[in-house]
């Protein structure tokens, strides 16, 4: 399996509509409320791990993982014990 670089994730992003590309760097134990965002998401975590709630569901990220998260929907997250690195592509 070919390890994904920042690079390609950044040209597919762009590619599928997205038009801002950050990299997150989360603390160790972080724990973020329920919460919205003003933008879609599309992200590919890194390094490290975290659960990502949406409703009732419970989506447990690590490194190598992908998720997609639409724009105004109620979530939280909660970060495991080496923090988390994810690159995050933002639609606006």
């Amino acid at each position: 399996m070919t390890q994904l670089t920042l690079e390609a994730f950044t040209a597919q992003s762009m590619d599928e509509g997205f038009d801002e590309i950050i990299v997150r760097e989360w603390d160790a134990h972080l724990k973020l409320d329920m919460h919205t965002h003003p933008f879609d998401v599309s992200a590919h975590v890194v390094r490290g791990e975290y659960w990502l709630t949406v409703g009732e569901k419970v989506q447990h990220l690590k490194a190598g993982d992908d998720f997609r998260l639409a724009r105004n929907v109620l979530h939280a997250e909660l970060y495991g014990p080496e923090g988390a690195t994810v690159w995050v592509a933002r639609a606006n």
